[in-house]
């Protein structure tokens, strides 16, 4: 939600921040501004809808300037307006500041700045922090110390980037929401996420809690909020550039639904030995979870889904286990201590409710883990250990990459985990297992190649609403097959446990409402009988399944997925359910990328 690109070096800053907006549109936003400033003063240029049409704004006028910042807002407080967008000046326009996160004393803060003269223009929180800087500014003191001030005096979570009239400087703090300095040879970058400048730099160095960065011409200085020199040595991201753009696809999305094979290549690479039957996650030791009598995972959106299948996994190898949201961790978490393992499971390491539950299970003396696919994110920071899902650049906002790899790691860590709690007999022979998902790369590849989703769309489009149902590992896959639908083609779609049809939704079932079964080889006589209680009461069933199933004796309609291991058939069956949603969301031309009132990562609770 919302993003920060801030530029400091030789030569105009515009085309490096208008490129950096756009790199980051996934992140969903309804506004979007720049501010730079050539030493003669602060010029802003901001507008409500897209970066295009700030771009298009731009043109002509006079705008230019070595040091800049800019914005994509998502709207918090205030409508999508040209005066709520961002960068926010105080009244002399000497101050410019962008900003991500709530301030949530910024009604306190307001109301003694008003007392003191200050006159606001916009309905934002963010106005606070640039007014605040201009009383102490008016109170003699230094641009730094006046920023410093400032930031003492927020309550909240924030992100923020301020610039000096006459200053080439940019600083920037952070509490709760990600900030993150990128380092090139004469340039340097300040973004909310990595892809904003992954094309002119991969050295970055993430920001943490307290953090100060002053960003000048000749380099970055850190400091804690009180000035104290700190350390924050720089990183490579190992993300090729290329990966963050479209290629040969019309969406992202399609092409990160493509790129599967490759991103789980990428996430056993190493980790899985099919002839021995062994699996090496790295940092995570046999004995690492001795003691573990309870598993707990947190998540929010597609991320729980790959909780709840990581959770069942466990459960079925005969670990305690349970998925909970993580928005609601803070009002029913089952009680922790210490031989509980909490495991925080989070596409971008900085989702807001995830990171709560996972400090709230810290402070009670768990044992955390994180399931990522940043290094160096906020939750691989705060948490004992990191799991990295190497899927690499996602961009979509539908998540389609990052779920199965998340998928697939749980699958082996609920390995490492049961051979601990419960012994290492209790395991097995993993090699079949293993086998199976060495295989499963190239087995995506004949789904996408082979695969009648686009037809199936096109068949049941118009229809008034859309049922996923699965049984096991089916039933995260049939929640996360709905959740993409209702993401990027706006149409009614829920997913259920299958056995549940008759509890409720069957009610809901028409001619009108095609029926998608995900078939598992867990328990299938079951999801068919399922299904055709609903075929029976007139729904056409979509059975996802291999070739000669017994459910395709009876559907309407078949997509295919190759045999597999149990515990890995979901993950094909998923492939399938992620193209039937694009192509009925192309065929409705929608947004697929940047679909309405969605962001890509959510930072604030």
């Amino acid at each position: 939600m919302c993003g920060i690109i801030g530029r400091v070096g030789d030569g105009d800053a515009i085309d490096t921040l208008l490129t950096g907006l756009e790199n980051l549109e996934y992140r969903g936003y309804d506004s979007a501004g720049v501010a730079v400033q050539n030493g003669a003063g602060i010029k802003v240029q901001k507008r409500s809808g897209k970066v295009q049409e700030l771009k298009n704004s731009i043109n002509g006028a006079p705008l230019e300037g070595r040091v800049g910042i800019g914005h994509t807002r998502w709207s918090t407080h205030g409508p999508p307006t040209d005066e709520n967008a961002h960068p926010h000046t105080d009244s002399t326009a000497d101050v410019a500041v962008v900003h991500n996160g709530i301030i949530e004393n910024y009604a306190t803060l307001k109301t003694q700045l008003r007392e003191q003269g200050h006159e606001f223009t916009s309905d934002t929180d963010t106005e606070v922090i640039p007014h605040l800087i201009q009383q102490y500014l008016d109170e003699d003191m230094e641009n730094e110390a006046a920023f410093r001030r400032a930031i003492e005096r927020l309550e909240g979570s924030y992100a923020v980037a301020v610039m000096f009239s006459g200053e080439h400087v940019i600083y920037a703090a952070r509490q709760g929401s990600p900030l993150v300095v990128g380092i090139e040879d004469d340039e340097f970058f300040l973004a909310s996420d990595v892809p904003a400048f992954l094309e002119y730099t991969d050295s970055v160095v993430y920001l943490e809690d307290g953090d100060v960065a002053i960003v000048e011409p000749d380099g970055v200085e850190f400091t804690d909020l009180d000035g104290n020199a700190i350390v924050r040595e720089p990183e490579t991201v190992d993300w090729d550039p290329e990966q963050a753009g479209k290629g040969e696809y019309d969406h992202f999305m399609l092409k990160e639904i493509y790129e599967q094979p490759t991103s789980l290549s990428q996430a056993i690479e190493g980790r899985i030995d099919p002839e021995t039957g062994s699996i090496d996650l790295d940092g995570f030791p046999a004995g690492t979870f001795e003691g573990v009598d309870s598993v707990q995972f947190v998540a929010c959106g597609t991320s729980y889904h790959a909780a709840l299948y990581g959770s069942l996994t466990l459960t079925q190898a005969g670990v305690q286990s349970t998925a909970l949201l993580a928005n609601e961790y803070s009002v029913s978490a089952p009680p922790v201590d210490e031989n509980t393992l909490v495991i925080a499971v989070t596409q971008s390491g900085e989702t807001a409710d995830t990171l709560s539950a996972l400090r709230k299970a810290s402070e009670n003396g768990a044992q955390t883990v994180t399931v990522t696919n940043v290094v160096g994110s906020t939750a691989s920071r705060e948490a004992d250990d990191t799991l990295l899902i190497r899927a690499g650049p996602e961009i979509g906002v539908a998540a389609t990459k990052t779920f199965s790899s998340q998928a697939v790691m749980l699958t082996l860590l609920g390995q490492r985990i049961t051979a601990d709690v419960r012994g290492e007999e209790s395991v097995g022979d993993l090699s079949p297992l293993l086998s199976d998902l060495e295989r499963m790369p190239d087995q995506i590849e004949s789904v996408l190649e082979r695969s009648a989703a686009r037809e199936i769309a096109e068949e049941y489009d118009g229809s008034q609403s859309y049922f996923f149902i699965g049984r096991g590992l089916g039933f995260p896959v049939a929640l996360e097959g709905a959740l993409k639908f209702k993401e990027i083609t706006y149409e009614h779609a829920e997913g259920f446990a299958s056995g549940e049809l008759k509890h409720g939704p069957l009610a809901l079932v028409t001619p009108d409402t095609p029926v998608f079964a995900v078939f598992t080889g867990v328990e299938d006589e079951k999801t068919l009988k399922n299904a055709e209680e609903a075929q029976t009461r007139g729904a056409p069933v979509i059975a996802v399944c291999p070739e000669g199933h017994p459910a395709t004796d009876i559907a309407d309609a078949h997509l295919e997925i190759p045999e597999a291991d149990s515990d890995l058939a979901g993950l094909l069956a998923n492939v399938q359910l992620q193209l039937v949603s694009y192509y009925a969301a192309d065929l409705l031309d929608r947004p697929i990328d940047k679909p309405r009132n969605l962001a890509k990562s959510v930072t604030v609770e």
